[in-house]
Order: C-alpha cells, then sequence, then structure tokens
C-alpha cells in the first residue's frame, strides 16, 4: 500500500507540481514479466522521479544502513523502505543483494538500477558495472530497459538536498531481451556496454568509458 500512495497521493502529485515532467516512451514498458529498468544517474531526486515515468512497481537497491537505524528516525526510515519494496544492500560487495534482485525478477517483478553504481559527478555517461547483467542471466526471459533522465542535475545539484524548479525529461527507449544481448557465451562486460550505449542512444550525453568515482 506505500507504493502507490507515496507514488499517487503523498510524494508524486507534489514532485509534479514543482518539477514540471515530460516523459517520452512509458508504453514501451511491459506490463508484466521480469523487467530491469536501466537509468543513467544524475542526481538524489532521480530515484523519486523515475517510479514516476514508469508504469510498473519498481524495486531499488537502498544502503544497508537505512535499514539498521535506531529511535523513531530508525523505525521511519525501515517502514519506509521495506515499504515501498526497496532491496537493502551492503557495499562491501556481498552477493546477497544480487540474489535478492533475482529473486525479485522471478517473482515478474521490475527492478531499477543505475548502472554507473553512483551518481555522475560531471553529468556524462560512465562505464556500467556489470551487476545488471550478472542478475539478468540467472532469470531467463529477463528484459531491460533503457532510460536516459535530464534536468534532474540542474534542479538537485550535488552537494545539496535542495530540489529547485526546472523541466525533467525523461526517455525511455526498447526493450532488449537480456537473452539475446547476452549470447552464447554470456558475455556480460558485452553485454553491460550494450545497455550503455543504448542510454546514451536515447539523448545528446556525453561518454566516457571509465567508472564513475564516487562522491558525497
Amino acid at each position: 500500500m506505500l507504493y502507490p500512495l507515496c507514488k499517487h497521493v503523498l510524494i508524486g502529485p507534489a514532485l509534479r507540481l514543482w518539477v514540471p515532467i515530460t516523459v517520452d516512451g512509458a508504453d514501451r514498458v511491459p506490463t508484466s514479466g521480469p523487467v530491469i529498468v536501466a537509468a543513467n544517474h544524475l542526481a538524489e531526486i532521480d530515484s523519486l522521479v523515475l517510479p514516476l515515468a514508469i508504469p510498473r512497481r519498481l524495486s531499488f537497491f537502498a544502503k544497508a544502513e537505512y535499514f539498521r537505524g535506531s529511535g523513531v528516525r530508525g523505525a521511519v526510515s525501515r517502514a519506509f523502505f521495506r515499504g515501498t519494496g526497496q532491496i537493502p544492500v551492503d557495499r562491501s560487495g556481498d552477493d546477497a543483494a544480487l540474489e535478492a534482485a533475482a529473486q525479485l525478477l522471478a517473482r515478474g517483478g521490475a527492478w531499477g538500477i543505475y548502472p554507473e553504481g553512483t551518481r555522475s559527478p560531471d553529468g556524462r555517461l560512465h562505464r556500467g558495472h556489470t551487476g545488471m547483467m550478472r542478475v539478468a542471466a540467472r532469470v531467463p526471459g529477463t528484459v531491460i530497459v533503457p532510460v536516459l533522465l535530464s534536468g534532474t542535475r540542474e534542479v538537485n545539484p550535488p552537494g545539496t538536498r535542495r530540489i529547485g524548479r526546472g523541466p525533467v525529461r525523461i526517455r525511455i527507449g526498447d526493450p532488449m531481451p537480456a537473452d539475446e544481448l547476452l549470447g552464447a557465451s554470456h558475455d556480460v562486460r558485452g553485454a553491460t556496454d550494450a545497455v550503455m550505449a543504448a542510454i546514451a542512444a536515447l539523448g545528446s550525453v556525453a561518454c566516457v568509458d571509465e567508472y564513475a568515482r564516487p562522491y558525497h
């Protein structure tokens, strides 16, 4: 109940009033079956606006710390992230997070991920990590939907939680069957690169063949 309540009542309408959001291609998202929504990552607000563009319920990775807090604040945080279907991830590299994502897809769910692994420090599209394709390889029939976000970096500048006013555009590409991307050799690196190229092809974003460095 919490996910549709946030999307349609508590957060979504107010956010749309404050930040005009244009969505291209929402009808390209499969209405059922395992889906990975792979997007570029520019700002903290991305995880608020992306679910507004995707007709399916999206689950994201969330830092494990959000599920471990104490006191009232910790209880509220746990209730919110669990209630909205987020997947706790330990950044030490525990494979349990990828397994949780695979289980979500096996149930026919939709998983949202930023293959760059962190927000872009310079607005460019950086090299993608292979985790999404390693998960997709475990769940036959998974499709990848490439998404390009633009404008979120301007309304939610790096280093601040402030949300200013300004247009945001979300372009959604054609679904890409993971089995075809991986091929007989299950080339996760090549498949990941193909997804990143599909994201870049949705707009005029500059690309760089190196991993983004995390920043705070």
